[in-house]
This record gives structure tokens, C-alpha cells and sequence, in this order.
């Protein structure tokens, strides 16, 4: 590899760097061909960038970008080394993952993870990894904080309703008065004349 040719592939590397807050730095070298394909298709389908460089160059990129901020990391890089970059920061893990389960293997070796600012370090960090809370895990459990209250005042709401509702449902009517029929009217009835006393001398024609 010439100068030139060294160069632009830190300039790649570097783009890479800045674009992306979340890489991981493996180790596939143990891993068959067929293994590495099947990587490969996996973080193409999740939109993870797999990427394989020499430690010099990847070191010098890193160094040029921001010695401080990857001062972490910098000893990581021996042996073969595949990068991996992420706008999420547990995609890559669960891709590692999922090789590992799938060929019953403990390949690829994961030597460090940089997420955010957060440092990862060995193997035994990829468990951790796993769990890690995406931004949009994070932003979901705090909108569900949030609406937790109104959520439990609306269904305190619609319980008072809908027992309101059952209790009306329940109670029969009061039965409507029957009307008693006026009474007939009184029917006058002739009053029979007094018969004249005895010994009553009638009146002279």
C-alpha cells in the first residue's frame, strides 16, 4: 500500500469515525468464510457497517479526529480487526449474538465498544451490551412515565361511568299509579209522598 493509498483510507476511516457516536471493534479472525458472509448479510439487513482495516491506519485516524476522546479504545487494536458502526448502540451486539447462537461458537470476539462517550472493554462487556437502552427505548419509557397518570385519572373516570351506567340499568322504575275511576253520580230519587194521618177531616169542596 502506497503513502497515498494509506492516506485516503484514514480519510475514510476518519469520515466514518465522525459520522458515527457508536463502533465496535472485533475480532473475526477465527470465524469461517461462510460465518463472515453471513455477518456481512446481517448488518447489511440492520443497517450496521462492517468494516475491516489495519490497526495502524485505523489508530493514526483516530488519533488525527480527537486523541482524548478515543484515548480508551486505542489499545484495542491488535491482532485482525472489523470495525462496526451503528446509529444504534446495541445492534451490534445483538448481530454478535446472533452468530454466536447460530454456530455454536464464541466468535466474534468483541475487544471494545465505544458508545456515546461510554467505553466498553472485553468480551465480557458484549452481555452488558445486549441490554443497553436505544434513544428510542429511552424516549418511549419516559413518554410512558408521562402518560402513566392520565392514563389511570381515565380509567378511574370511565370505571365511575360505566358503574353509574350498570346502577340506573339495575333499578326498576316505580310501577306508574293506577287511576281510580271517578265514583257514578249521585241518581236523585223521587221522595215519596207522606200518606195523610189518620182521622184527618178533608177539606170541604
Amino acid at each position: 500500500m502506497t503513502t497515498e493509498q494509506k492516506n485516503q483510507a484514514i480519510e475514510v476511516l476518519k469520515g466514518k469515525f465522525a459520522q458515527y457516536n457508536n463502533f465496535y471493534v472485533t475480532n473475526t479472525e477465527s470465524l469461517t468464510v461462510a460465518q463472515v458472509n453471513k455477518l456481512r448479510g446481517l448488518c447489511y439487513d440492520k443497517q450496521v457497517e462492517m468494516k475491516v482495516a489495519k490497526n495502524t491506519l485505523i489508530v493514526k485516524a483516530l488519533q488525527q479526529l480527537d486523541a482524548e476522546k478515543y484515548s480508551g479504545v486505542i489499545d484495542s487494536f491488535h491482532g485482525v480487526t472489523a470495525l462496526m458502526f451503528s446509529d444504534s448502540p446495541k445492534e451490534p451486539a445483538l448481530l454478535i449474538s446472533s452468530i454466536r447462537r447460530e454456530y455454536n461458537t464464541d466468535k466474534p470476539l468483541l475487544k471494545a465498544a465505544l458508545i456515546g462517550e461510554d467505553v466498553f472493554l472485553g468480551n465480557e462487556s458484549l452481555a452488558q451490551l445486549v441490554n443497553i437502552k436505544t434513544k428510542n427505548e429511552l424516549i418511549g419509557e419516559v413518554i410512558s412515565l408521562l402518560l402513566s397518570p392520565i392514563q389511570r385519572v381515565l380509567s378511574a373516570l370511565e370505571n365511575k361511568e360505566n358503574a353509574s351506567t350498570s346502577s340506573a340499568e339495575e333499578t326498576p322504575a316505580a310501577p306508574a299509579a293506577e287511576e281510580t275511576p271517578a265514583a257514578p253520580p249521585a241518581t236523585e230519587e223521587p221522595t215519596p209522598e207522606a200518606p195523610a194521618a189518620e182521622g184527618e177531616v178533608p177539606a170541604a169542596e
